[in-house]
């Protein structure tokens, strides 16, 4: 099907159809720092399908090494704007582990989307959940088990702990928790130097079809409804940018429509595919999460209709529930002190919101669907 058609099955918002004028002042490419991780298809079907062209604005897409990487880049003016980590927005506002910068997350790209996984090592010698890999640990006191995250200010960093906590183990102290960028931990369980990590897809997919790990978790079962990444910008780019931020906006979320009906999941992972981007990843392992089954390895899979939630539930709009998460989640994992909520919760409200947007902004509108889709958006909900 040619992917003008696909376009026209996409839901997409009517606030998003009528906007093909350039914009004022939209002269230079408006550059926007990304991970290569599944969840980034907004952006990188924005681009394929032009929406960004059609709201009017000039865009430059730039792969990057990690979270941190794209930190110091918006810090420093080397980056407009990034798909980043919901965490990063309070985390820079704060200036936990940079100077303070004034982000704001006025878009979220998603919910869901992560999984932990843990060696094939740790399967041998009988793990198969928390418990029992407490077991392992407390019989093996001369080790140090190693698990990795994204960063430390990161959903998965929250989740890893969760769910160690629950098997009863001391993440303080029985275990280490190292961070390492999404594209290096396929590589190092293979070495043996992690026993497992937190991570987005397609890289807990790639552990198992490499034969370096299995999934135990994902995001979906441990955090249901959580935000995963944003778009995080800085508000004097705002100020001086009005247009073009809501250019981009308005691209993403029909980009975020298209992507979340199931009939277009395929051409997703074909144009993440195509960017160039996904290095040793092929389309197979980008349609496990997207499309499913999700293979969780040992014979076991998993239904991914919500697995990655793009539009679904309100899921672009920066809610009070959702930064509310993100701040217990800041105390609860030791970020910050129980007496630094009330300042922590004051920065939040001033970077986790859309009403920094320079047009009022609210949920998107019901999407029409053509007859012939048979997925109704009720059944993945």
């Amino acid at each position: 099907m040619a992917l003008q058609m696909l376009c026209l099955r996409a839901a997409m918002p009517k606030s998003a159809s009528s906007s093909s004028a350039s914009l004022a002042g939209a002269v230079l490419p408006v550059r926007i720092g990304f991970k290569p991780l599944t969840d980034c298809a907004p952006l990188l079907v924005a681009r394929e399908l032009k929406l960004f062209t059609k709201h009017g604005v000039k865009v430059d897409l730039s792969c990057e090494v990690g979270w941190a990487t794209i930190r110091e880049k918006l810090l420093y003016g080397q980056l407009d704007a990034a798909h980043a980590i919901a965490g990063l927005a309070l985390a820079m506002r704060l200036g936990l582990s940079s100077p303070p910068c004034r982000v704001v997350a006025p878009f979220v790209f998603n919910l869901h989307g992560n999984a932990i996984t843990l060696s094939e090592d740790l399967w041998n010698r009988g793990v198969r959940d928390a418990a029992s890999l407490k077991k392992l640990i407390r019989s093996t006191p001369t080790r140090r088990f190693t698990f990795s995250t994204v960063s430390k200010f990161s959903s998965h960093y929250f989740m890893l702990r969760q769910w160690l906590k629950a098997g009863g183990i001391d993440v303080d102290h029985e275990v280490r928790i190292v961070v390492l960028p999404p594209t290096q931990i396929v590589g190092n369980l293979h070495a043996g130097l992690i026993d497992g990590g937190c991570v987005g897809e397609p890289y807990n997919s790639a552990a198992v079809a490499s034969g370096a790990g299995w999934i135990v978790a994902t995001s979906e079962q441990l955090a249901p409804n959580h935000p995963e990444k944003v778009f995080l910008t800085t508000e004097s780019f705002v100020e001086k940018h009005p247009d073009q931020i809501t250019g981009i906006i308005a691209a993403l979320r029909e980009s975020c429509a298209f992507c979340d009906v199931p009939e277009n999941r395929p051409e997703v992972a074909r144009i993440l595919i195509r960017s160039g981007c996904f290095h040793h990843q092929n389309e197979d392992i980008l349609r496990r999460s997207l499309c499913g089954p999700l293979d969780l390895g040992h014979g076991k899979i998993a239904d991914t209709s919500a697995f990655h939630i793009f539009r679904r539930r309100d899921a672009n709009e920066p809610t009070g529930e959702r930064g509310r998460w993100l701040l217990e989640q800041f105390v609860t994992h030791g970020l910050i002190t129980p007496g630094e909520r009330a300042e922590a919760a004051r920065a939040l409200a001033d970077c986790w919101t859309s009403n920094i947007l320079p047009l009022p902004q609210t949920a998107a509108a019901k999407p029409t669907r053509k007859p012939n889709i048979k997925h109704k958006e009720s059944a993945q909900a």
